[in-house]
This record gives C-alpha cells, sequence and structure tokens, in this order.
C-alpha cells in the first residue's frame, strides 16, 4: 500500500485492486479542544473515535445504498479500522457539504443577526472549498460552475443527495431520542461524471443534540449503538 494524503481524522493508501483504503484516526475537527465539526484544523484526540466513526459510516453506508444513491463504500475492517473505497476524484481540491437543521454553529456565527439560536432551518445546504488557509471560505452554485469546478447538474444532484441522506440520519437519530443540527458531508465524481458520497458518515462530522443538549462524538456513538 502507498501513502498518498495525509488528512486530519484519516489517511488515504492506494491498493493494488485501483481501489483506495482509508484509515481512520482517532482525531476530530474543533477548536481549544471542544469539539466542532464546521471547524477546519484538528481540534482534540478522543481515543477510540476512529474506530466507532468506522462502525457508524458502515451503518449509515449500507442504508443509503438502500435509497439508492451511490457511495464510494466497498467495505470495511474494522479491526484494521479501514475502508475500501472505490476511486472517485473530489470537486476543485476540495469541497465540504453542510446540511443544517439547526442554526447553530458557524451559521450562527455568520448570521445572528437575522435568526435566533437553534431556530430550525429547512435542510439548508451550503458548500466551503477545503482550504485551511482561507478559513474554508463559502462558495455559491454560481461560483462553483463560474469557476468550472462542477457543473450545474452535478450541483443539483449533491444539493438533492445531501439532503435525502440528512434525512436519512435525522430519521435514525430521531429514533434514539435525539437530534440532528447540522451534518458535513464531503462528494466526488466517477469516470461518467457521476456524483457519489465519499468520505465518511461518522459522529465526528455532526452535530446531534439530546433533552436540548449538545452529544459528543464518543457519547453520541454509544447511545446509537447501545
Amino acid at each position: 500500500m502507498d501513502l498518498i494524503y495525509t488528512g486530519k481524522t484519516k489517511n488515504v493508501y492506494a491498493l493494488d485492486n485501483g481501489n483506495y483504503l482509508l484509515k481512520f484516526k482517532d482525531d476530530c475537527t474543533g477548536k481549544d479542544g471542544v469539539f466542532d465539526p464546521g471547524e477546519n484544523s484538528v481540534g482534540l484526540t478522543i481515543e477510540g473515535v476512529g474506530a466507532v466513526n468506522l462502525r457508524m459510516s458502515v451503518y449509515f453506508f449500507e442504508k443509503i445504498h438502500a435509497a439508492g444513491i451511490k457511495t464510494h463504500f466497498v467495505k470495511a475492517n474494522m479491526e484494521d479500522v479501514t475502508m475500501e473505497v472505490l476511486p472517485a476524484k473530489v470537486f476543485g481540491q476540495g469541497l465540504e457539504v453542510i446540511c443544517r437543521h439547526k442554526a447553530v454553529g458557524s451559521f450562527f456565527r455568520r448570521y445572528g443577526q437575522y435568526i435566533a439560536e437553534g431556530a430550525d432551518l429547512p435542510a439548508y445546504v451550503e458548500t466551503t472549498f477545503k482550504n485551511d488557509a482561507l478559513g474554508d471560505p463559502l462558495v455559491t452554485k454560481d461560483g462553483l460552475v463560474v469557476l468550472g469546478v462542477m457543473t450545474e447538474k452535478q450541483y443539483d444532484d449533491i444539493k438533492a443527495q445531501t439532503q435525502k441522506i440528512t434525512q436519512i440520519v435525522a430519521d435514525e437519530m430521531a429514533k434514539r431520542g435525539m437530534v440532528l443540527y447540522d451534518i458535513k458531508f464531503e462528494f466526488g465524481y466517477d469516470a461518467n461524471g457521476d456524483v457519489m458520497l465519499i468520505d465518511e458518515v461518522a459522529s465526528g462530522n455532526m452535530r446531534v443534540y439530546k433533552d436540548g443538549k449538545y452529544v459528543d462524538p464518543m457519547t453520541l456513538s454509544q447511545l446509537f449503538f447501545a
């Protein structure tokens, strides 16, 4: 295996069969030791979070596949905390897609003068370029098309899939007495230009509350699989 990319929460290796292997880490994004899925740097390390993120990712990838949505997931090895995935090209130099059901985090920091904290949002989708130096700048659909990052159809597919996947996650959380506030995804595309969900779908990429209180990633995973 050849290491081809070292990420904040995962390392990526090239496999001989043309696929890739993701090695999950115990690092989480955040600031000053506090987890925040909207942050663009590693803020803390939580022992065992890589394994639980993988377990949750496998659970949701299977649900998403069953809903007819394409992903890069092939199989996982829980012992090695690794996941084999199909090859996919990223949009530009990396793009994050956030879906928000509640006005919290960076959304509220930006727009707090217009909306109350924790107010409901209609599966609001926003896209940001992965660029630590620039603080992961927001980019609109028009911007993505003008810059040649993606086509209008690819954007529309990403938005529709993001909202469907977010509802799948929200429904699963609701079954367990929890509320999904927001979640972060990454998408890529295959050789035909078709959009597919990549990366992970795990507690480290979402903000969830129970009884009005924030649930940290490890506790969330424990509650989810209890």
